[in-house]
């Protein structure tokens, strides 16, 4: 067959495969001939956003990946870095969007399942789980069902499996209405002597097929996860994976055993792309050729074609290169645990991808092609915002209504400060997670230190269930721990996707330092609209250029992750709404002796509150200066506040100042480790007041505040009690400890600390007060409680009784 042949597929079926006119036309160049069915959808999958990353992967070079404690950067199926004492952690975040969206329950549950398989396809035996999700408004009832089914999805996979969900986040907004993102990021702790990789090699080697069957279910995954979704989208339910995990728990077992016997070369999870996917990737990776024969797979299902199985995204599935003649001891492990395992192919000296069927070849492609030489768009970049974030750039808090001492006026309405916070302690966002995160098991394994809830950070204990080789101290006095967390501000990408990415890394760090761990490294979520539009692709190169500059800051290169583009709802009109720009950061820290950690909730009565950082007395600079210029102070723009009290979304998300931020952070730190800080917890959303109240919440105690203003004062109320700003931790320290807390204060961190207050019994609640006595802010633990604790489960009872 030569080029000038009749092309074999209409428009319509190349455009069905999520290729463009010239990538086809690239795609017969390559080929000398057009291809075959099965090969057109191998290119449609392979050369996906999803799997290629052509419009971001320009960006992503601009990340740090590499450290004195990066064992494995990006390329693998997960990074790994050293935590010493011989010990070495995996970890990775991926996204399982759009199966969300049309199948909220398979499409959470089998996104724990993939990257799972990630970790220990390593070598490393998963010891965590977070999640990073995100949801339309609770008051709607498409939104309910949507989160309370990804919810019943993640709880059921990793229960099941027996990993523990340790942490996470969960946002609402209307942003996310038609387009959910759930992400979700997995520890391991590596069990293998040496990192399993997934690269082939060794001419002859075979290649086993192990794990479950293979069946029409995920059928072009990858391809639905790179295009919008429109009111038809339920029509692709069919490219939703249906996950097992008690298959799944057996698998970690079987590779484990398996990777400890050498006997394996190489090793690949089946995830977006199947089969497709890891015989092409491994093959380029190790610069050699693949030929596989699908009339050895193990099929759930009769008459299958080369095109399903090759694009099948059923789960639970690894490619194993292994070294000649000890295949069968292999397939004797697999066997054991109740799972498939067959010699299905063979590792060739020709860099090709060849498929057999039916005693013919059905596709046979380059690898370069597939995976190396894909298609690159490095589109033109705006020279200037877009018109939607300087109309946001031009709010000032002068728009707001007036307000004094005792509150202000919303919607022609006078609400006071202690009305304020109770709503703010009421919005979904805000408000406790309880009902979620009691829906995981979070203990799991026993490993667990601060439960969900208990602090800024997941803290775990590094507790080897096997034996590790390169272990330097017995498992049994081992104190050190881990902490990770993810974190993302996505109101602040959006207003402004440079400072509001540099802001997710800053938080991610100073998460992890509230609970006294040292930041180590990150591993990023990329959520996205579509690339191909100037808006969305200013929004995701500025938010790359944040996120390299926070992490350089930081010292934490990013090893790896997802990039998960073109989250778009098209509505019945066609008109596209992209989701807010959501650069989720997942970030681990080490903790060098457990004993030395904190969680957010006051401790004891009498201790002394503390804030570092900027103070309470800081403002924005008026008028707003020009971008690069900023003074980082405490901000009303792109607040929680602003949008839940004003319904307005404008304003600049406060600056990061690094240098400030990093020694706010180190002084946390070491306070907790020399035992003077006995909790710790940021200022995020909500500001100041809903931080004080938070730490009350958790430690059912109350907190004498003063603010250090009198009435008179020459300040908006509103921006002290809830202006939002980076580099703020609230601490708490015994009386005992005072004298030479605040000299360490004072020699680290001159001029950017106050003492506030003290704790007080859990009757007084929250009291916020100035200089000249007068009660900003008088409320009670219960009614705190009654509007934080039940926020989500009471808009949930509203639905389930509709």
């Amino acid at each position: 067959m030569t080029t000038t042949e009749q092309n074999p597929f209409s428009p319509q079926e190349i455009a069905e495969e999520g290729i463009k006119p010239e990538e086809y036309a690239e795609i017969v160049r390559r080929l000398g001939r057009h291809p075959n069915k099965a090969e057109l959808g191998m290119f449609g999958v392979m050369w996906s956003e999803h799997c290629c990353y052509k419009n971001s992967r320009p960006l992503l070079k601009q990340f740090p990946t590499t450290g004195p404690r990066i064992l494995v950067g990006p390329g693998e199926n997960a990074g790994v870095v050293d935590i010493g004492n011989g010990l070495r952690l995996a970890f990775k975040i991926e996204s399982h969007n759009h199966p969300s969206a049309v199948e909220p329950f398979q499409g959470a549950a089998t996104g724990v399942g993939g990257i799972l398989r990630d970790i220990f396809t390593m070598g490393a035996r998963p010891i965590a789980l977070l999640n990073s999700l995100r949801f339309g408004h609770l008051d709607d009832a498409k939104t309910q069902r949507l989160f309370m089914s990804a919810i019943a999805g993640i709880s059921y996979y990793g229960n099941c499996v027996g990993v523990p969900t340790v942490g996470g986040e969960v946002y609402f907004d209307s942003a996310y209405s038609g387009n959910p993102l759930v992400n979700v990021m997995a520890l391991g702790l590596m069990e293998t002597e040496d990192i399993v990789k997934s690269g082939a090699s060794g001419f002859g080697n075979p290649v086993l097929y192990v794990g479950s069957t293979t069946g029409r279910d995920g059928m072009g995954g990858a391809s639905f996860a790179s295009i919008e979704l429109t009111d038809q989208s339920m029509d692709n339910r069919p490219a939703v994976q249906v996950g097992d995990p008690f298959l799944e728990k057996s698998l970690i077992e079987a590779c484990l055993e398996a990777f400890k016997t050498g006997a394996v070369v190489a090793a690949q999870d089946m995830g977006a792309a199947g089969i497709t996917c890891s015989t092409s990737e491994m093959a380029a990776k190790g610069g050699v050729g693949i030929e596989f024969n699908l009339d050895k797979i193990p099929a759930r299902e009769l008459g299958m074609i080369p095109y399903e199985y090759l694009l099948s995204e059923s789960q639970e599935r690894m490619l194993f290169v292994a070294h000649k003649g000890r295949e069968q001891e292999l397939i004797d492990i697999f066997h054991r645990w109740g799972l498939q395992a067959v010699v299905a192919g063979t590792v060739i000296a020709e860099p090709i991808v060849r498929i057999l069927f039916q005693g013919k070849v059905a596709a046979e492609i380059p690898t370069d092609a597939l995976v190396e030489n894909t298609p690159l768009y490095e589109r033109e970049l705006l020279t200037k915002p877009p018109e939607y974030a300087l109309e946001a750039w031009v709010w000032t808090v002068d728009s707001l209504p007036a307000c004094d001492a005792t509150g202000i006026e919303t919607g022609r309405i006078w609400k006071s400060w202690n009305e304020i916070l109770l709503i703010l302690l009421n919005t979904p966002t805000i408000a406790s997670k309880s009902w979620v995160y009691r829906q995981y098991d979070h203990q799991v394994q026993n490993n667990t230190v601060l439960l969900p809830g208990g602090g800024d950070a997941a803290v775990l204990r590094l507790r080897p269930l096997d034996d590790i080789p390169n272990l330097t101290t017995k498992a049994e006095n081992l104190k050190s721990g881990v902490a990770a967390t993810v974190d993302c501000n996505s109101r602040y990408v959006y207003l402004d996707p440079y400072e509001g990415a540099k802001a997710v890394v800053a938080e991610a760090a100073r998460n992890l330092s509230c609970v006294g761990a040292e930041p180590l490294a990150v591993t990023d979520n990329l959520n996205f609209g579509s690339p191909e539009k100037p808006i969305g692709y200013w929004q995701l190169a500025s938010a790359c250029q944040g996120l390299s500059e926070g992490c350089q800051e930081f010292s934490t290169p990013v090893t790896g992750g997802n990039v998960s583009l073109y989250n778009e709802t098209l509505d019945s009109h066609g008109n596209p709404q992209p989701i807010y720009p959501t650069p989720v950061v997942g970030m681990v820290g080490l903790i060098e002796d457990l004993s030395k950690i904190c969680g957010q909730g006051w401790r004891n009565t009498g201790d002394l509150i503390y804030l570092l950082g900027i103070d309470v007395k800081s403002r924005s600079p008026q008028p707003p200066l020009e971008r690069g210029t900023e003074i980082s102070k405490i901000e009303l723009g792109a607040s929680e506040y602003l949008a839940a009290i004003h319904n307005t979304i404008a304003g600049k998300p406060p600056r990061v100042d690094f240098d400030l931020e990093r020694r706010v952070q180190k002084v946390c730190r070491e306070g907790i480790r020399a035992g003077w800080v006995r909790s710790a917890h940021d200022t995020a959303e909500g500001g100041l007041t809903v931080a004080l109240a938070e730490c009350c919440l958790s430690g059912h105690l109350g907190a004498e505040i003063n603010l250090g203003i009198s009435t008179t004062h020459d300040l908006r109320f509103d921006e002290v009690l809830f202006g939002e700003g980076g580099a703020r931790i609230l601490v708490s320290v015994s009386e005992e400890n005072l004298e030479v807390w605040e000299s360490y204060l004072q020699e680290y961190l001159p001029e950017n600390w106050q003492k506030l207050g003290l704790v007080s019994n859990s009757e007084l609640g929250l009291q916020i007060c100035t200089n000249d006595n007068h009660d900003l802010i008088k409320v009670s633990i219960q009614e705190m409680s009654d509007r934080y604790d039940l926020a989500i489960s009471n808009r949930l009872a509203i639905y389930a009784n509709t």
